[in-house]
């Protein structure tokens, strides 16, 4: 998943805060805390807090989608 952030030179690469993802993905902090302690959305810890890059977090949105059939 955090395979294509890597490949950016990290001055690239859009950091987001817990806060942040949570904002984005419209769910609680814990939620986004709860995706970066499982492994679901990669991380770098940076002091106490996390932080979380952008394009990680809409990679694992996109591939999250659930699409709607129609009958």
């Amino acid at each position: 998943m955090g395979a294509k952030a890597s490949k950016r030179p990290l001055n690239e690469v859009v950091f987001l805060t817990v806060a942040e993802v949570a904002a984005v993905m419209r769910v609680s902090k814990m939620t986004a805390y709860r995706l970066v302690h499982s492994g679901h959305l990669p991380a770098i810890r940076v002091g106490r807090s996390f932080r979380v890059p952008e394009a990680a977090v809409h990679e694992y949105l996109r591939e999250s989608f659930v699409g709607v059939e129609t009958a």
